[in-house]
């Protein structure tokens, strides 16, 4: 009988569970879908009901996978989106549908929220200044939008913590997750009082906060039998996808010169740090990591996205290779064509939901392959222009690649030259669902330490080449002064 541990990732299009060995290596697996509501141009919610529905049943499939091959369960970790708001009443009902990590209604919310703690001190205690995707001016918004769900709200819960209380009974957090909420002092681990108080809000609200590795709880008799888990099996409190992520590719804040990119819908640069050290602006995020230190995130809200809405708006049938073989058949520099890749807006480093997309440039003489590698190459510069703002303040020298852009050599060859550093594929892609597992190894005894888990199961990777991007990247910064 092999013992395995569960990892639970509850992602914005879906909820995915695995089982992994000793070994580190997928032993079972599941995957769920649910809607995406917007109700309204700008909003983007959830029924929390829904996740839980895919959750149990997800996890009733890997727990029959199991059983099947004789394998036991000893601990499950969890996993998910960022910034959402699940908010509770006072006996744990969900008072209203939970807007997500991408919903853009709080613009008023961050407006308050910076009148009364200003942008400077925000960023000192947090690490972040106010965004309009957090948690906390969710909550601004819901009392000034919705006061009477606001005077029955008694509780808020991100969306993986949201799950570790249907399973156990109790609530709880960790770092990783709730330094994306904006009340989270990044020094003390704790809420921030000022903060808060400032606000006119209590820190009773909010969860209390555990490590990322520790035990949250023990799965209720009535979810185990609704599951096919061992009643009483012990639920780590895991961490935000972005850092589960970064669990499971081995990226230690003790070991700051290796970091991580994703071209995914989104793009992502991950750059671990031993201290809390902001950007005094606040253009990237700086979070805690899921490994007791902190880490920089970049975040373009347009990339392996962008590619996806161009051939499914303006290429309907063609296939992601054809366009690529298209885009690579064209010089850098598309010719003179540019792409500035902001059809959801921007986080880093402009933190402008207003920001829009264009292609500049074009003339009769270009074609689909030029507009398809100025949006490879206008993905790859938004995430050298947020690297600009964090190369100070990191000492990478190693990015790790991942999501469904990094299976393009030319992609990543772009990313290598825009950002000059050394870009790698891993030989395997593990994601937030398998971090949340690997967090559950120390729980279930299978490593002393969640340091050692991450040196012993970290995957390898090859270099991939790095292009020259220079003219490229001389007409994007002239666009971008230009805007």
């Amino acid at each position: 009988m092999a013992e395995v541990t569960l990892g639970l990732d509850l992602g914005t299009s879906g909820v995915k569970v695995v089982a992994l060995g000793q070994d580190g290596q997928t032993l079972a697996q599941s995957t769920h879908a649910y809607a995406l509501l917007t109700p309204q141009p700008g909003w983007t919610e959830q029924h929390p009901q829904d996740w839980a529905e895919a959750t149990f049943a997800a996890l009733r499939e890997v727990a029959g996978q199991l059983r099947a091959a004789g394998h036991a369960p000893l601990a499950l970790g969890l996993s998910g989106q960022m910034h959402g708001a699940v908010f509770l009443g006072e006996h744990g009902e969900v008072i209203r549908p939970a807007p997500l990590w991408n919903d853009q209604r709080t613009a008023a919310a961050v407006s308050e929220l910076e009148a009364k703690v200003p942008r400077h001190d925000l960023i000192a205690r947090t690490g972040n200044r106010a965004v309009t995707g957090f948690q906390l001016p969710k909550l601004l918004w819901l009392r000034q939008a919705e006061p009477e769900n606001f005077a029955r709200t008694r509780h808020m819960l991100l969306p993986k913590d949201y799950l570790g209380y249907l399973l156990t009974g109790q609530m709880h957090t960790e770092p990783s997750d709730a330094s994306g909420v904006g009340a989270l002092n990044l020094q003390s681990k704790t809420w921030d009082q000022g903060v808060l108080g400032a606000l006119g809000l209590s820190a009773d609200l909010f969860p209390e906060v555990i490590d990322s590795w520790a035990v949250s709880g023990h799965l209720l008799p009535e979810l185990a039998a609704q599951t096919g888990l061992p009643a009483g099996l012990p639920v780590v409190a895991g961490g935000g996808d972005n850092a589960a992520a970064g669990i499971a590719l081995g990226l230690s804040s003790l070991r700051p010169q290796i970091g991580s990119v994703s071209l995914g819908t989104s793009g992502v640069l991950f750059v671990p740090l031993e201290q809390p050290t902001p950007d005094p602006e606040g253009r990237v995020h700086l979070f805690a990591h899921a490994d007791g230190g902190y880490n920089l995130l970049g975040v373009t809200l347009s990339a392996a996205g962008a590619l996806q809405w161009f051939r499914d708006r303006l290429a309907p049938g063609t296939d992601f290779q054809t366009l690529l073989g298209e885009a690579a058949s064209v010089p850098g520099g598309a010719d003179g064509v540019t792409f500035m890749p902001h059809l959801a807006g921007e986080r880093s480093p402009y933190m402008n939901p207003d920001l829009r997309a264009s292609w500049t440039g074009l003339s009769l003489a270009h074609g689909r392959g030029h507009m398809v590698r100025a949006l490879l190459e206008g993905a790859a510069f938004a995430l050298a222009d947020a690297y600009e703002v964090m190369r100070p303040l990191s000492g990478v020298t190693t990015l790790l690649a991942t999501g469904g852009g990094a299976r393009s050599d030319l992609w990543l060859g772009l990313v290598s030259g825009a950002l000059e550093l050394e870009v790698r594929r891993t030989a395997s892609e593990p994601g937030a669902a398998e971090g949340a597992a690997l967090l559950a190894f120390p729980a279930a005894g299978f490593a002393p330490d969640l340091n050692t888990v991450m040196l012993t199961h970290s995957p390898s990777g090859e270099v991939v080449p790095r292009l020259d991007t220079a003219a490229a990247r001389s007409q994007h910064r002239r666009e971008v002064e230009r805007l």
